[in-house]
C-alpha cells in the first residue's frame, strides 16, 4: 500500500497539463485546456483539463480523473505503475511498504491492537494475500492443472489472469493467516467475504475445491473472486458476496486489464463467463469483459461506454441467451447517445464463446462478430416476432409493446430513426405514430449548445460543488443544518458523507493545495456522481464570487430548515405541542 499522504504530495508536484500533453495535444481555452477525447472517438473537443484543480473531464463519455487515472486509462498501467511513472518524472521516491513480513506469515495487525476494528486497507491486504495463496496452491495441485489443460488453457494465460485454486479444505486459509482466530483477523476475513460462519461459531473457507478468478477494481486491486467448480457440483460458479469493496452489479470482470485493448479495437465484447474471457484472450481477442453472474445493469453499460463507442453483447444462442439479451437491450436504451452503438451477437445453439473459439478459431469468431445485430434491428425483430403485420390487430400490438421501450430512448437521432422504421412496419403516418407513442422529439444538439448550462437543482448540490472546489468551506458550515435535514434526497446523502469525510481529514481541509479531493473517494459508492458535479467547475469563470455564493447558499438552507420546521409544528394540533415546541415555534416566527 502506498501512503495516501505520498499520493497527495505527488499530485501537488505534478502538472496535469504536462502529464497529459505528452500523450494528447492540448489547446488553451480560457482558464482550461481542451482536446479531442483520447478515450472515445470524436471530432469536436469535449475533453477538458483544469490546471487549477488538476483534473480532466470529458463531457462526451464522462471520463474523469487526475494524472494517475490518465496514465492508468491511457497506457493501461496499474495504480502502482502509474504512481511510479509520475514519481520518477518529478524525482520523488516512493516510501517503502511498512511491512516486509512474508505474505504467508503476515499478521493483519500488531499484538498491541488485536481488538482494533479492521480498515479498508486490511481488506485489500487480505484479498491480495489470498490471491497469492490461491496462485501458489494451483502450482502445487495436479487436479486443477489437469482441468485447466483439458480446457485448453496454458500456464502463461493462467498466470496473466492471476488464476488460482482454493484447496478442498474447510480451513485452509488458517495456514496463511497465522493469527487466524484473533478477533481482528476473523472480522477482516469475514468482511472480505473469504470465510463464512458455521453453526458451531467457527469460521470456514468460503471457496473450496474451485478454480479461482480474481476480480479487480479500476486501480487493479483484487476486490472479490469468482470460483469455478472443477467436478460436478452446484453452484457451478460461486462469487464473493457483496462487501465494502465489491458491489456485484457495478463491477465488470477483466475491464481493468482490457482497457487498452478496448481502446485499440474501438469496441468491447461482453460475454457471460470468466472462462469465455480467458479463452478468447488466449486466442488473441483481448477486448473482452464479462458480467459477474448478474444481468447487465445500466451501471455496467455506463462504465463500458466511457471506454468505447461500441459494445457487442455476446450470448449463447438458446432461449436463456435470448432472454438475457433482451434484458440487456432494455437497460441499454436509456444509456445510448447518438454516436454510440450497441450490437447483439448470438452464437449457434449449444455453443458459448469458449467452446466456439476453441473448435473454430479466431477468424471464425471474428466472422460471427461481423454478423452481430445492431440494437435497432434486434429491438424491432424482437417486437415483431410471432406477429402478422398484415393485420391491424398485430400492428396495434406492436405499437403497444414498442411504446414503453421507445420512451426510454434519449438519443434524438436514434429515436427518430426507430419511429420512422416502426411507422413503415405499421403502415402509419409518422406524426400519428408519435402521438400514439407520446414521444416528444428532443431539440437537435446544435440548438442545445446555445442554451445556458443548467444550474444546480438544489442547495445540497451547490454546497457539494463548493466543497469540492475548496474543502475549507467545510470550516464555515454549520453541521447542525445537515443533521436536522430529514430529506431522503440522494444529494443530501452525498453532502453528509462528504462533510463527514472532511471532518475526519483535517489535513485536507487545512491544506494549501488546490488539487481535487476526488481521488480520496475513488472507491466510494458516490464517486461517479461526485465526478459529474465536480466537472461543473470547468464552466466557472473568474467573475464568480465564491464567498458570496457559499454564504447565500448556507443562508438559504437555514431558511428552508426554518420553514420546514414551522410547517411541521403548525401541522400538529396545538393541544399536542409541548411547552418547548411552543417556545420553539415563537422563536421561528420571529426569525
Amino acid at each position: 500500500m502506498i501512503p495516501q499522504s505520498f499520493i497527495h504530495d505527488l499530485l501537488t508536484h505534478i502538472n496535469i497539463i504536462d502529464a497529459i500533453d505528452r500523450h494528447v495535444t492540448l489547446k488553451k481555452a480560457g482558464a482550461n485546456y481542451i482536446a479531442c477525447c483520447p478515450f472515445h472517438g470524436e471530432k469536436t473537443p469535449s475533453f477538458t483539463v483544469s490546471p487549477t484543480k488538476q483534473f480532466y473531464h470529458c463531457f462526451g463519455c464522462g471520463a474523469h480523473g487526475n494524472a494517475i487515472n490518465f496514465l492508468m486509462e491511457y497506457n493501461g498501467l496499474s495504480f502502482i505503475e502509474a504512481v511510479e511513472n509520475l514519481a520518477s518524472s518529478v524525482g520523488m521516491q516512493i516510501p517503502e511498504q511498512q511491512s516486509s513480513t512474508p505474505t504467508n506469515l503476515r499478521s493483519l495487525h500488531n499484538e498491541r491492537d488485536k481488538e482494533a476494528i479492521c480498515t479498508a486497507q486490511d481488506l485489500f491486504e487480505a484479498m491480495r494475500a489470498a490471491t497469492q495463496f490461491y496462485r501458489e496452491q494451483l502450482k502445487r495441485s495436479e487436479k486443477p492443472i489437469a482441468y485447466l489443460k483439458k480446457r485448453g488453457l496454458t500456464g502463461k494465460t493462467a498466470a496473466r489472469f492471476g488464476i488460482g485454486y482454493a484447496p478442498d479444505d474447510w480451513q485452509h486459509l488458517s495456514t496463511l493467516f497465522t493469527d487466524y482466530n484473533s478477533k481482528k483477523t476473523s472480522q477482516t476475513l469475514a468482511r472480505a467475504g473469504l470465510v463464512i460462519a458455521g453453526k458451531d461459531g467457527k469460521q470456514y473457507d468460503r471457496f473450496r475445491d474451485r478454480i479461482m478468478f480474481p476480480i479487480l477494481n479500476q486501480k487493479g486491486q483484487v476486490i472479490a473472486f469468482g470460483g469455478r467448480v472443477i467436478d460436478q457440483g452446484e453452484p457451478k460458479y460461486l462469487n464473493s458476496p457483496e462487501t465494502e469493496l465489491f458491489v456485484k452489479g457495478q463491477e465488470i470482470y477483466n475491464l481493468f486489464s482490457a482497457r487498452k485493448s478496448i481502446r485499440d479495437a474501438e469496441c468491447v465484447i461482453v460475454v457471460e463467463g470468466y472462462m469465455d474471457v480467458v479463452s478468447l484472450s488466449q486466442h488473441g481477442i483481448d477486448h473482452v469483459v464479462a458480467t459477474l453472474g448478474t444481468a447487465i445493469t445500466d451501471i455496467h453499460i455506463q462504465k463500458l461506454l466511457r471506454h468505447t463507442d461500441k459494445i457487442i453483447f455476446c450470448f449463447d444462442g438458446d432461449s436463456a441467451g435470448n432472454k438475457a439479451a433482451w434484458r440487456a437491450l432494455k437497460n441499454s436504451l436509456a444509456q445510448l447517445t447518438d454516436g454510440k452503438a450497441i450490437n447483439f451477437l448470438f452464437l449457434p445453439e449449444n455453443e458459448d464463446p469458449d467452446s466456439f473459439i476453441s473448435q473454430n478459431g479466431k477468424e471464425a469468431f471474428e466472422q460471427q462478430i461481423m454478423q452481430s445485430l445492431p440494437l435497432s434491428e434486434f429491438l424491432l425483430r424482437g417486437l415483431s416476432r410471432n406477429l402478422n403485420l398484415q393485420t391491424d390487430e398485430d400492428r396495434a400490438k406492436l405499437i403497444r409493446d414498442a411504446k414503453p421501450l421507445l420512451q426510454l430512448v434519449k438519443a434524438p437521432a436514434l429515436a427518430l430513426m426507430l419511429v420512422k422504421r416502426l411507422s413503415a412496419l405499421c403502415s402509419l403516418d409518422q406524426r400519428e405514430l408519435e402521438t400514439l407513442l407520446q414521444i416528444k422529439q428532443t431539440a437537435p444538439a446544435h440548438a442545445q449548445k446555445n442554451l445556458p448550462r443548467k444550474q444546480p437543482t438544489s442547495l445540497y448540490h451547490r454546497l457539494i460543488l463548493l466543497l469540492l472546489y475548496n474543502p475549507k468551506y467545510c470550516l464555515g458550515l454549520n453541521k447542525a443544518l445537515l443533521t436536522q435535514c430529514k430529506d431522503s434526497n440522494e444529494e443530501l446523502g452525498m453532502l453528509k458523507i462528504l462533510v463527514d469525510f472532511l471532518d475526519n481529514n483535517p489535513d485536507i481541509v487545512n491544506s494549501a493545495s488546490t488539487v481535487s479531493i476526488i481521488p480520496y473517494l475513488q472507491d466510494h459508492h458516490y464517486r461517479s456522481q461526485l465526478e459529474k458535479i465536480e466537472s461543473e467547475i470547468l464552466d466557472w469563470d473568474n467573475a464568480i464570487d465564491l464567498e458570496t455564493e457559499f454564504t447565500d447558499t448556507v443562508k438559504k438552507l437555514q431558511e428552508m430548515q426554518h420553514k420546514m420546521r414551522m410547517t411541521e409544528l403548525h401541522n400538529k394540533p396545538l393541544s399536542l405541542l409541548t411547552d418547548e415546541e411552543k417556545r420553539e415555534l415563537q422563536r421561528l416566527a420571529m426569525y
